[in-house]
């Protein structure tokens, strides 16, 4: 193989191990490189949603003025140093998160209902039903061009059966992708797992016996890269560099997670291979999502922070009260503050992420100007369960086509659905509706 021919899926191999490679110089201008068999005009475009669940204090959230983003609300202020790089999008609304008559459950809906905007069916036995979800919907037609069509993360175990709220089924609270109607794509939480799903497409025996050995998946194709690396420009080998050090990093993290003190519970659970530091465990999910990306392993993500209706406790954040009981604050102003203090750590782990993607060079631009990044609730205010205006922040600029740096506020009750569909066209996977959509969201390009 020589530099002057290297395709875009090139991927180096070991006895147990796979590990798809970043653009390289080598692999010829970025314009060719969304799949080898389809010429593209522009870099390959990915598109992820991350859901923090219960709402968040809209007070602290919602920018002042329309247009350029200025001083921002104190929930924001931990991306202030990257408003070029997202919007706020207010007055959109997931309507079949309401009851229609369903009664409670407006957590369960919350999340069912964020991505698919379709009314989950009210029961707690094995008769689920919601609708497909946007990133499905996006796997369906592009996933054939990556190893892995989608990928989904999160860090809150759930279960897929059982009444979790209000005679809806846990698979609701806990679940945001849907294959179809009646078929929910459970997220894993453990990053180990994920990884080893990324790189190493290993039988349980092959794992078990490098993890005895103590070997990074590195070390399995240490023959070809070094093979490869011969062949590459000096710009080349030190993005191969980069790369390589980043999954070791990632690595090693996951090995001395597996070291530190269980989370101690009322019941004594561990969960091996899950940190005990929950910001830690979002920082790894959050880097093996950037690796995704960056190897072109996938082009769709979702990541659940926490299920909806999560009592989370957040004591390194100061709040050792449960989140989903401080949501019902019944205007406490002690009560809003906490909610406030929950919400600014799940926006730092997001200018966490953001300044990982921003970091990545890709031809001329950066992996987060290849991205269309969605962060935010199902609900609104979580004392109010309401569902419209809800908290959504757009991050990325989508190859060009999503203009940045704006309050943009749509008309009430404008379908969320419809930022999907805006998206769905942005990935060339279009569709005549979505859920509840009625038609494209305009002003955001």
């Amino acid at each position: 193989m020589s530099a002057t021919n290297l395709s875009r899926r090139t991927a180096l191999r070991g006895m147990t191990a796979a590990i798809a490679l970043p653009w390289l110089e080598a692999m010829g201008p970025l314009t060719s490189w969304a799949a080898d068999s389809k010429p593209s005009s522009q870099a390959p475009n990915r598109m992820a949603f991350l859901y923090v669940p219960n709402g968040v204090n809209m007070a602290d959230w919602t920018p002042s003025a329309e247009g350029k983003l200025g001083d921002l609300p104190a929930i924001l202020q931990p991306l202030a140093s990257m408003k070029d790089d997202f919007s706020v999008l207010t007055g959109l609304t997931a309507d079949k998160a309401r009851p229609h008559g369903d009664g409670g459950g407006d957590h369960a809906r919350a999340l069912s209902a964020f991505l698919t905007g379709a009314q989950p069916r009210k029961t707690d036995g094995t008769d689920i039903r919601a609708g497909i979800s946007v990133d499905q919907v996006a796997a369906a037609q592009i996933g054939d061009r990556t190893r892995m069509p989608s990928l989904e993360i999160g860090t809150e175990a759930g279960s897929m059966a059982g009444n979790c709220d209000s005679g809806y089924s846990c698979v609701y609270s806990s679940t945001m992708s849907w294959r179809s109607a009646t078929q929910p794509l459970p997220k894993e939480v453990n990053p180990k797992l994920v990884f080893e799903r990324m790189f190493g497409s290993v039988p349980d025996t092959e794992r078990a016996k490098r993890d005895k050995l103590r070997k990074s998946v590195l070390d399995f194709v240490r023959a070809e890269s070094k093979d490869l690396s011969g062949k590459l420009s000096s710009n080349d080998q030190r993005k191969l560099d980069e790369y390589f050090t980043a999954i070791r990093d990632i690595e090693v993290r996951i090995q001395k997670s597996a070291t530190l003190p269980p989370v101690k519970t009322p019941t004594n659970v561990t969960i091996t291979g899950i940190p005990a530091d929950y910001e830690q465990h979002i920082r790894l999910m959050a880097d093996l999502m950037v690796l995704a990306f960056q190897a072109d392993i996938t082009r769709v993500m979702t990541f659940v922070l926490a299920n909806e209706g999560s009592n989370k406790a957040y004591p390194f954040a100061g709040v050792r009260e449960g989140h989903h009981d401080l949501s019902h604050h019944g205007n406490d102003p002690a009560k809003k503050q906490k909610i406030r203090d929950i919400n600014i750590f799940h926006t730092k782990q997001l200018a966490y992420l953001l300044t990982k993607l921003k970091s990545v060079k890709e031809g001329d631009g950066t992996l987060l100007d290849h991205c269309m990044l969605v962060y935010g609730s199902g609900n609104s205010d979580g004392n109010a369960h309401n569902h419209e205006d809800l908290p959504i922040l757009l991050a990325g600029h989508g190859c060009g086509t999503i203009r940045q740096g704006r309050h943009v506020r749509y008309a009430k009750e404008t379908p969320l659905n419809n930022l999907w569909v805006s998206m769905l066209e942005r990935v060339d996977a279009k569709v005549a509706q979505l859920g509840d959509s009625t038609g494209s969201l305009p002003n955001l390009a």
